[in-house]
């Protein structure tokens, strides 16, 4: 069952609705948003040149953006995981590609571990982290400039445990922002935030997450159960899910499925700071093992 609001419609999957936004036409991809509690207008349109090949299905993951609230008991990576292959499976896709950032990069790759019959490549965008995120974060904060700005920025993830209002998180996405790119100070942060007006916030998922943490994030263990094409994309700067970590997960993985490329210029946004090569890299990717 399905049902049309606004740009988008609800997809049924099991005891869930799902929220999607399409565009585009041709071979399908799933493309799974960041957060947690953040939804699918965190990619704004900077992914719509691909839909001139590819049919773009952004979801809002269970209990973010506009799809239905769920128990907190199913606010699990796992969960979200099999939800990609129930609403492939709800879309009548025999055969689809996942794209997902950040959080949604985690997501997509257990996903991929799970080895669901579907899926025929994936790319994980941002994702790739080590197990101890926070601290990975501390370390990156204190090499921050100036200290006012590293003030505001601590500041910020420390509200995330404590955060129950939309407009509360929105400000915390927007001073966390400048941490996101590799020049904290880029003149595009702006218009990223304009162009990625209309989300959606979930501060409870946000503060669930906070206070429970993210699990376990075997990145290399969950890359060693991969058996179709993964394409690993990284920012050189990227503060979070650093290039070396994808890096040291592609070599521990040591399959001849999983692609590893840094984005030299980019942090943590690289569909963003580097838009036009992020996209043509996706293109060739998906194109080679999907469409040939």
């Amino acid at each position: 069952m399905t049902g049309w609001v606004g740009d988008g419609r609800h997809v049924a999957i099991g005891e869930t609705r799902l929220f999607v936004a399409e565009h585009g036409s041709g071979f399908p991809i799933l493309v799974v948003h960041g957060g947690p509690g953040l939804d699918h207008h965190e990619f704004a349109d900077y992914l719509d040149p691909l839909g001139d090949q590819f049919h773009l299905v952004l979801m809002d993951m269970r209990s973010q953006g506009q799809s239905d609230r769920t128990p907190p008991q199913t606010w699990t990576i796992q969960r979200m995981a099999e939800d990609i292959s129930a609403l492939a499976d709800a879309l009548g896709f025999a055969r689809y590609a996942v794209l997902g950032h950040s959080f949604g990069g985690f997501v997509a790759l257990v996903h991929a571990a799970d080895q669901p019959s579907g899926v025929a490549a994936t790319v994980v965008s941002g994702g790739v982290a080590s197990k101890d995120i926070m601290a990975d974060v501390e370390t990156a904060l204190a090499a921050i400039e100036p200290a006012a700005l590293r003030e505001q920025l601590s500041a910020s993830w420390a509200r995330e445990s404590e955060v129950t209002t939309e407009a509360g998180f929105a400000g915390i996405l927007t001073e966390q922002m400048p941490f996101h790119f590799a020049n904290p100070h880029d003149p595009r942060l702006g218009d990223y935030l304009d162009r990625a007006g209309g989300m959606v916030y979930s501060p409870d998922m946000l503060r669930h997450f906070a206070s429970v943490g993210y699990g376990e994030l075997d990145a290399a263990g969950a890359l060693a159960k991969v058996r179709h094409p993964v394409l690993v994309l990284a920012g050189r700067y990227d503060r979070v899910a650093t290039a070396v970590a994808a890096a040291e997960a592609v070599a521990a993985a040591d399959q001849d499925v999983i692609e590893l490329l840094v984005l030299e210029r980019s942090g943590h946004m690289t569909f963003v700071e580097e838009q036009d090569h992020y996209l043509d890299v996706v293109r060739e990717f998906l194109t080679r093992t999907c469409l040939t």
